[in-house]
């Protein structure tokens, strides 16, 4: 080949690869990942509604395969699964695809579990019920940082959250959960009966 045949050939393959990255930066697929199917019906119209192609998973398995299959660019992951760690399909897709951008959804959220999810690749972590609007905010914030919430948990909030994480941790086990915060137990049974705090 001659040696304007080959820069041709070169600039045509680095326009192609330019074209790929553009393609990646405005593909707007996503995959949801939840086991309560209403919820994932009306957040699949909701999302389809704002420009994404929606694809559905209903259990870790499904979610890993969908990933396997074809990563998408954009993920929502509810944390419990009948079958696992929605965390799971987060860190799948980031060892696939390092610039999807996942967010996690759960009902039994604590500052720990936030932390996991992040450090696993998530770019955001909502508390059930988010909405649409919430989720799509999450997914297209780019690397901005998100405005400080207008309602920040409360200390009372967050001593709670930190007392029913150590609870779980201790297998539900009232007395170990006492001893390890150095706490009497009949004060951590009246906390534990009580609602969470706002």
């Amino acid at each position: 080949m001659s040696k304007s045949g080959m820069s041709m050939q070169m600039t045509a393959e680095a326009a192609s690869g330019a074209d790929a990255r553009v393609g990646a930066a405005s593909e707007m697929t996503l995959l949801i990942v939840d086991d309560d199917k209403s919820f994932v019906q009306r957040l699949g119209r909701a999302m389809e509604a704002r420009g994404y192609a929606v694809t559905v998973a209903e259990s870790v398995r499904e979610g890993l395969d969908a990933v396997e299959r074809a990563p998408p660019a954009f993920a929502v992951v509810d944390m419990r699964l009948g079958d696992g760690s929605g965390l799971d399909v987060i860190s799948a897709l980031k060892s696939r695809r390092a610039d999807a951008r996942g967010v996690v959804l759960t009902g039994y959220g604590n500052i720990a579990t936030a932390v996991t999810a992040v450090k696993m690749g998530a770019v955001d972590y909502l508390a059930k019920p988010a909405d649409a609007d919430e989720i799509h905010s999450a997914l297209s914030a780019g690397d901005h940082k998100p405005e400080p919430p207008e309602n920040p948990m409360s200390a009372d909030r967050v001593r709670w959250e930190h007392i029913q994480r150590v609870y779980e941790l201790c297998g539900r086990n009232v007395s170990e959960t006492a001893r390890r915060l150095n706490m009497h137990r009949r004060t951590l049974q009246r906390i534990l009966a009580k609602r969470a705090p706002r």
